[in-house]
């Protein structure tokens, strides 16, 4: 956890907790506090020098941000102190907690929006914490300027496509094409919203433009096939497909990974989606990557033949089938990357192998720290960890671990 020096005052603000409050000196959670601040007996807060005026005017309101009140300082501490206090839970030590890389404001490539209509109103924006009530968006400091350019003509959009008092939901990311939008629980029937739709697409310039009234997006406009660049190579988008939140925090990952397989030859990569890991380390070298959702291997599996990669895509359930040891022993090297939960299943899978490197990428430091754990009592060594920071002023850390075999 960051720390600051201690002192006598029981009311002082030395550290920043996993979800974001500041803790006193006598263990009081202090929401909207920075280390440095002073809790007055009234409850008011004394800023100190780390406290920052928040850059946006939703702010704290609006759920996308949780810390813009802290300093790039001490916000780049917290990213770092999520992964620290992660690992000691665990009673896992890493051979280097390297420092945080941060992404700046306004780089983040996708997002997801509510909106709702009262009377003839409509809202649109994020909720805010722990709430359904939606700020209705009118700056934002961590959105792509493609994507929150978007926000103010959609409302106009949405308001024959949206029923009183009705959520729907917004969801952009900026593909290789431009912004690729997906309108979810609206109502788009008639000639006169499929012109309105198309209209706002050309006008806007969209990647593509999909509607899913409850049953699964369909494209309305696309006039070209929407792509995302991954390691040099255009690979097909699918509708609401994952992607790293921002360049910046995906080229972060990509770094960290790509040195620990400096000079390895075959690679497996686990969960591997649409093929960020596996595009940007497999150019000549064989890679094999396993995803469980159909589309995205598709989608990669034409992106290798397209370049001629030596790359085999596996369409594979890795909670229901994870790779053996046998089949993992096959690599020089394996990466995972796998959901919020974790992968306890093929981490003890790996932890029996004997494949020298294991990198693994996570968006949850709870989850790495419990699998590392099991790798560790593998007979791996965490070696080196990467915070990375790409929902900034969030809660939310990334991070990339690097395991090395000890053959102990």
């Amino acid at each position: 956890m960051t720390k600051e020096p201690v002192s006598g005052d029981p009311g002082l603000i030395l550290r920043i907790a996993a979800k974001g409050d500041g803790v006193t000196a006598d263990g009081r959670h202090v929401p909207l506090s920075a280390p440095g601040d002073r809790l007055r007996a009234d409850g008011g807060l004394d800023y100190g020098p780390h406290h920052a005026e928040p850059p946006c005017r939703h702010y704290p309101l609006c759920g996308g941000c949780q810390l813009q009140h802290l300093d790039d300082e001490i916000y780049a501490r917290y990213v770092g102190d999520r992964v620290v206090g992660a690992l000691t839970g665990q009673g896992v030590e890493a051979g280097a907690v390297l420092p945080p890389i941060v992404s700046p404001p306004r780089t983040r490539r996708r997002a997801s929006l509510r909106a709702a209509k009262f009377g003839k109103k409509m809202q649109l924006g994020f909720s805010s914490e722990n709430s359904h009530r939606i700020v209705d968006m009118t700056m934002c400091e961590v959105l792509h300027p493609a994507l929150f350019a978007l926000v103010a003509p959609l409302r106009n959009l949405l308001g024959p496509m949206v029923g009183d008092r009705r959520a729907a939901h917004v969801r952009m990311s900026l593909v290789d094409q431009g912004v690729d939008l997906c309108l979810e629980n609206v109502g788009a029937e008639g000639l006169e919203l499929a012109e309105r739709l198309n209209d706002f697409a050309q006008t806007h310039r969209l990647a593509r433009l999909s509607i899913d009234e409850g049953f699964g997006p369909q494209t309305r406009y696309e006039p070209e096939p929407a792509t995302i660049t991954l390691g040099g190579v255009p690979v097909a988008m699918p509708t609401n497909a994952f992607l790293q939140a921002t360049a910046d925090g995906e080229a972060a990952l990509v770094s960290a990974v790509r040195g620990a397989m400096a000079g390895v030859g075959t690679i497996a990569d686990l969960f591997c989606g649409l093929g960020t890991f596996a595009l940007a380390l497999g150019e000549g070298r064989a890679v094999y990557g396993a995803e469980a959702a159909r589309d995205l291997v598709l989608a990669l599996k034409m992106a290798g033949n397209r370049t001629q990669r030596r790359l085999v895509a596996d369409h594979r359930d890795l909670f229901r089938r994870p790779l053996t040891p046998e089949e993992l022993n096959r690599f020089d090297a394996v990466l995972i990357d796998p959901p919020r939960a974790g992968a306890r299943e093929q981490v003890q899978q790996i932890a029996l192998s004997t494949v020298p490197v294991v990198a693994y990428v996570s968006c949850n430091p709870g989850s790495f720290a419990r699998d590392a754990k099991h790798l560790i009592e593998g007979g791996y060594a965490l070696e080196s960890v990467q915070p990375v920071g790409q929902f900034r002023w969030s809660t939310h850390v990334e991070l990339a671990g690097i395991f090395r075999k000890t053959g102990e």
